[in-house]
C-alpha cells in the first residue's frame, strides 16, 4: 500500500478500536493466588496509555473490545478514560456493529487493531484495520498496517501517533509538554 493510500484510510478515522490480549497486552496472562483463589493479572504498558490520554486531547474516540471478561481490562480501561469497554464479546462484528450504531459513525470511520483471528470479523469491515508486528499471519496480511511494535510494548502508541499525524493533530496533542 502507498503512503498516499494509507493516508487517505487514516484521513477519516474518528474512533479506534483496540482488541487487548496481545495488543494493549502482550498476550500473557498470570494466575496468582491471592488468599484461596487465583486471580488474573495482566500487564499495560504506559507508554499506550499515555497515547490514548493524547488521543482524548483531540478528539480521538477509543473502545476496547477483547472476547476475554477481566476486571484488571475493566479497571485500566476506565482509567483511560475509554469511552467503549466491551468484555466477554464472541463476535466482534457485532460489538462493532453496536458501536456505529450508538455513535452514527461508519465503518470507514473507524480503526481497529488486532492480533488474531477472532478480530478479522470486525477488522474487514473498518476503514484503516492494523495489526501488531506479532499478530497471526491471517491478521497481517489483511490489515492496512503493521506496526512495528509488538503488542503490549507500545504498538497501540504507534497507531495513535501515525493517525494524528497523518490528520495534523499531532501538535496540538503535544503542545502543552513542548516548551
Amino acid at each position: 500500500m502507498s503512503q498516499k493510500d494509507l493516508a487517505n484510510l487514516i484521513q477519516n478515522v474518528a474512533l479506534l478500536l483496540i482488541d487487548v490480549d496481545g495488543v494493549m497486552t502482550d498476550g500473557k496472562v498470570w494466575f496468582v493466588p491471592d488468599g484461596g483463589k487465583l486471580v488474573e493479572v495482566k500487564s499495560f504498558n504506559v507508554v499506550d496509555g499515555a497515547g490514548i490520554a493524547l488521543a482524548h486531547r483531540v478528539g480521538l474516540r477509543t473502545g476496547v473490545v477483547s472476547a476475554r471478561s477481566s476486571p484488571g481490562v475493566r479497571k485500566r480501561a476506565e482509567e483511560l478514560s475509554i469511552e467503549f469497554i466491551c468484555l466477554g464479546v464472541r463476535d466482534k462484528k457485532v460489538a462493532l456493529a453496536d458501536i456505529l450504531k450508538e455513535t452514527g459513525l461508519g465503518g470507514e470511520q473507524v480503526c481497529f487493531i488486532g492480533d488474531e483471528v477472532v478480530d478479522l470479523p470486525a477488522m474487514t469491515r473498518v476503514g484503516f484495520p492494523v495489526a501488531v508486528s506479532n499478530a497471526v499471519p491471517e491478521v497481517r496480511s489483511r490489515a492496512a498496517y503493521v506496526t512495528e511494535a509488538s503488542g503490549g510494548n507500545g504498538a497501540v502508541r504507534e497507531v495513535i501517533e501515525l493517525i494524528l499525524k497523518e490528520q495534523g493533530k499531532w501538535d496540538t496533542a503535544i503542545a502543552e509538554f513542548i516548551e
